[in-house]
């Protein structure tokens, strides 16, 4: 399934990295949401992303805006892993059912078992409004994020 600007995000409900069920109606109405899928918890170019965002936090988690982050890691994961780079954006588990949410997003890659690199901006309405998607070496640049809700 490939997703394009203009459509309806999928819905999902997904555990962060507490336990704790976030959904993406919780935001429905009130903020803009800047949905990153990202491969693994612990690696490299990911680390380098999710830090990358935690220092421009202020972008990214205001008045209009959410980030939400989703991998495939077991939410018990994302827990040590953020305590561990201090990141206290949502870290969301697409564990189990395995990639669901990332296969709904058309960024889960079957034969690896992991969700690509993968952006979406929602707009209040749940509409797509920007999207990019790399290949898992790749990372995204923090600037397009912005360039993108600005619009909005």
């Amino acid at each position: 399934m490939t997703l394009e600007i203009g459509d309806q995000a999928p819905s999902f409900s997904l555990k962060n990295q507490f336990g704790e069920a976030v959904s993406l109606e919780d935001f429905k109405g009130k903020k803009n949401v800047v949905l990153m899928f990202y491969p693994f918890a612990f690696t490299g170019k990911c680390t380098e992303e999710l830090c990358a965002i935690r220092d421009e936090r202020n972008d990214f988690v205001n008045d209009s805006t959410q980030i939400l982050s989703i991998s495939c890691d077991p939410h018990q994961s994302l827990k040590i892993f953020a305590e561990q780079q201090n990141l206290d954006t949502p870290l969301l588990s697409d564990f189990w059912p395995h990639g669901q949410i990332s296969q709904k997003y058309g960024v889960f890659l079957e034969d690896l078992g992991f969700a690509n690199r993968g952006t979406f901006i929602i707009d209040k309405t749940g509409i797509i409004r920007w999207k990019v998607v790399t290949s898992p070496g790749q990372t995204r640049n923090n600037a397009d994020y912005r360039t993108a809700l600005a619009t909005l």
